[in-house]
């Protein structure tokens, strides 16, 4: 048996970041209260149960949390063998969507197995990224520095998954993902003025095209700087949202109390849920939820910075992982998947 566990993993009998996990823990369980809270009318006027969005997000929290202590037991430098099939997958799944996925509002983002269980490849593309340039620049780490070589040359390997992302459209995941890829790279090694000089003669002409030439990107920019020109149309949302934060004050209506939940706000469980957060928990609630992200990302930063290599720490996302000591290896492996779990199972 001993035998056996050693060859699965180094990681196995190692003990798991507790600050990190209940941190996680508490945070998913605020998620679960919220999300219960939050979808009740909306599930009872669409389908006549209350629990159907409830249910559905503690199932996957309950896989989300399994999965989650079983890999936190792999090395993390196990992952470091197969980057490169990384950003095959991603192309792969990208594409999968394309053609498989289903139509809603416009967009192809989501591939539908049952009228309940469905999978968004974009979030699992943001996790394979991050193992393919952990991988690649801790490879040619020796080249971060010349701007061909090491700049335009890891650059480029985001075209065809960036250019994939937005033929689906999915313009913010699009920029999740070269966010996450260009802090690892100047993280590596890469110099911060080829990414401004960059950013400055490329970047921002391409964003203001897409924003300009996509009239509904053009409106939600134009809503978010002033909801009020349209309080009934695009900004409805909006402004019902910081009429949910405004009332919430200090303490909160109390935890089931919210209005704007009951039809004001449109789905209020996705992206709008802070707001019913602030408007029951009120300041403090917001304050906690917040708190309890800053220890998360503390005990990130902490991880890297003690990871044995620079793989694992640009694995973390947080730091070139000079230093540390073998001890820590634990510490890195539970933070990895931690990290990346994030976008498996909705905190908030």
């Amino acid at each position: 048996m001993a035998k056996k566990g050693k060859s699965f993993s180094s990681f196995l009998n190692h003990p798991l970041d507790f600050t990190l996990l209940i941190t996680i823990l508490l945070l998913l369980t605020i998620g679960l209260i919220m999300v219960l809270s939050a979808s009740s009318p909306s599930a009872l006027s669409e389908s006549g149960d209350s629990y159907k969005y409830f249910s559905k997000q503690l199932l996957f929290a309950v896989i989300g949390i399994v999965a989650m202590i079983f890999i936190s037991k792999i090395d993390y430098r196990f992952y470091k063998k197969f980057y490169k099939h990384s950003w095959i997958i991603a192309i792969i799944l990208l594409l999968m969507v394309l053609v498989m996925g289903k139509n809603i509002n416009g967009s192809k983002r989501w591939i539908y197995f049952t009228e309940t269980i469905s999978f968004q490849p974009s979030e699992l593309v943001k996790i394979l990224m991050i193992v393919f340039y952990a991988g690649i620049l801790t490879k040619n780490r020796d080249q971060l520095k010349d701007y061909k070589l090491g700049f335009l040359k890891h650059l480029a390997l985001l075209a065809p998954i960036i250019g994939l992302l937005m033929l689906q459209p999915h313009f913010s995941a699009s920029i999740v993902i070269i966010g996450i890829c260009s802090i690892m790279m100047i993280v590596a090694g890469c110099k911060f003025k080829h990414f401004a000089g960059t950013i400055g003669s490329i970047g921002i002409p391409i964003l203001i095209a897409v924003i300009i030439f996509s009239p509904y990107r053009l409106q939600r920019v134009v809503t978010f700087m002033d909801p009020w020109q349209d309080p009934t149309g695009d900004g409805w949302q909006v402004i019902q949202s910081l009429y949910a934060i405004g009332s919430g004050g200090l303490f909160g209506s109390g935890l089931g109390e919210s209005k704007q939940k009951y039809l004001y706000i449109p789905e209020p469980h996705n992206d709008f849920i802070f707001s019913i957060l602030g408007e029951e928990m009120g300041f403090l609630g917001c304050t906690i939820v917040m708190l309890l992200f800053g220890i998360f990302i503390w005990r990130g930063v902490l991880i890297a910075m003690r990871a044995p290599d620079m793989f694992g720490s640009l694995m973390a996302v947080r730091n070139n992982g000079s230093g540390g000591n073998t001890s820590n290896y634990k510490y890195s492996s539970c933070y990895i998947f931690n990290a990346s779990n994030r976008y498996a199972i909705t905190i908030l």
